[in-house]
């Protein structure tokens, strides 16, 4: 069991996962903002950046870019985590109620509760956020 307590694979998967969360999360804000991996607009196009899904696009993109960098996580992620919450209660509440399988919702819960993880735990190693607040070395 000695290899599921490895604080080094812990600091690694922990890294893992807010990187790729970070980067699946930018696609769906791809999609809505410049049309890519099949579009979310009219006909697969981009949406109009006026408009919820255009909002949601911008928070989806920019801000899976700052989680992957392990920039002001704790921050974006706790937007971000309420993001996924509004779309959930929102968009796939009334489309199935409160079951996630129902309504189509499994992502949306899961992004939340990622995202609430690491607005209450940082970035963890590997980012921006970690490189910032460890000491630095004095040169003497």
């Amino acid at each position: 069991m000695g290899f599921f307590r490895n604080p080094s694979l812990a600091r690694l998967t922990w890294a893992l996962l807010r990187i790729v969360t970070g980067l699946v999360f930018m696609v769906h804000g791809a999609q809505k903002l410049f049309g890519m991996f099949g579009g979310a607009g009219p006909n697969g196009g981009s949406v109009p950046l006026a408009s919820l899904f255009g909002v949601a696009g911008v928070l989806e993109f920019f801000g899976g870019l700052l989680i992957v960098l392990g920039l002001l996580t704790r921050p974006v992620a706790f937007i971000l985590a309420g993001e996924m919450a509004y779309a959930f209660w929102t968009m796939h509440f009334p489309n199935g109620g409160i079951n996630p399988v129902a309504n189509h919702g499994e992502p949306a819960v899961l992004y939340c509760f990622i995202f609430l993880f690491l607005a209450f735990n940082g970035a963890g190693p590997f980012s921006v956020d970690d490189a910032r607040e460890r000491p630095r070395a004095v040169a003497s």
